[in-house]
């Protein structure tokens, strides 16, 4: 049930986290406040494809 998904970061775009989440209970796309090394902060990362 639960699908591997990866974060990318709103700013520079870039992939940086993977994580799982069910899709059966979350359909919408998951959004973490998490620290981006490209961007040296914390920035919001959506769920890519």
């Amino acid at each position: 049930m639960r699908d591997i998904i990866a974060l990318a970061c709103t700013e520079c775009k870039r992939r940086n986290y993977s994580t799982t989440k069910n899709k059966k209970k979350t359909s919408e796309r998951l959004e973490f406040s998490k620290y981006c090394r490209f961007c040296r902060k914390h920035v919001a990362h959506k769920e890519t494809k």
